[in-house]
């Protein structure tokens, strides 16, 4: 997706394309009249949405071409999902493993 002569990313109204600088620069006018972290920047929105990707179900490799990462390992650094959603997760597992142990005509 990145232009040719640059860094930059998305067409805007004028044909040209985007910046990432630009990108930045509005994403830290909006932090900074919103009261918000300093700390937080245009980069910080890839946690979330990847987090929001994995906590919907969609599928680890889809995931991981969203975020254009190479290595599925790369996309589990961004993935901080929450512990209502690793409770979750537990429990259908633990609930599916007591049902296949109760199921009769189970041989082991």
């Amino acid at each position: 997706m990145r232009h040719a002569h640059g860094p930059a990313l998305w067409p805007s109204e004028r044909g040209l394309r985007v910046g990432l600088q630009r990108l930045d620069s509005r994403f830290a006018a909006y932090r900074d009249a919103l009261g918000l972290d300093p700390a937080l920047e245009f980069h910080s929105l890839r946690r979330p949405y990847i987090t929001h990707l994995i906590e919907d179900g969609y599928d680890p490799l889809f995931v991981q071409q969203q975020a254009g990462h190479e290595y599925a390992s790369t996309t589990a650094i961004y993935t901080c999902v929450s512990s209502d959603f690793r409770t979750r997760t537990l429990r259908r597992a633990l609930d599916a493993t007591v049902e296949a142990a109760m199921r009769p005509g189970r041989t082991s």
